[in-house]
């Protein structure tokens, strides 16, 4: 019964708050807080500090946190699966819905409108990250290991994983 109880303790405000964190808060607060009784309104909020604390979506740091305490492993898995069910599902219904309809005309003229604008926020992202990571760690590190990983994803072929992982190597290791 307790993993019935998780899974509806995260997937009603999954369903409703839209947006992830902020928005579902205060409906998993709910939930945890005052239908189950699982933790105190102090409780929620020390463990809302430590989550917003860590890295990643907010939702799914309190449903493993929170599946864990109540159902362990097992109730972990189940909290962090029904926080992304509810979008998951709608990603699935509108993809098949979207392959529908991928001859028509509007959705091939939809689609070369939000290329651009996809364009325009991975160059605005980037933008970003290339003056964090100089103001982080100067110009020199970062032309470095820019033009380290340009090399390694273009001429060598090295999966971005990879490239990912060695730079994080790079920074925690050398530049710690």
């Amino acid at each position: 019964m307790i993993y019935v109880q998780i899974f509806l303790a995260f997937f009603i405000p999954g369903i409703l708050g839209y947006g992830g964190g902020p928005s579902s808060i205060p409906l998993i607060e709910h939930e945890v807080v005052d239908n189950y009784e699982w933790m105190t309104t102090n409780e929620f909020s020390e463990m809302l500090a430590m989550g917003n604390a860590l890295p990643g979506p907010i939702a799914t740091k309190m449903a493993g946190y929170i599946g864990y305490e109540q159902g362990g492993v097992l109730g972990s898995i189940i909290g962090v699966f029904a926080t992304v069910a509810p979008s998951m599902i709608l990603m699935l219904a509108l993809l098949g819905l979207l392959m529908r309809y991928k001859e028509s005309p509007r959705v091939k003229r939809m689609t070369n409108y939000i290329r651009p604008i996809i364009a325009v926020l991975l160059g605005v992202m980037t933008y970003d990250f290339l003056f964090s990571s100089y103001d982080g760690i100067g110009i020199w590190q970062t032309l470095f290991i820019g033009l380290l990983s340009f090399f390694l994803l273009e001429k060598l072929k090295v999966h971005p994983a990879f490239v990912i992982a060695g730079a994080l190597v790079y920074g925690g290791g050398f530049l710690a």
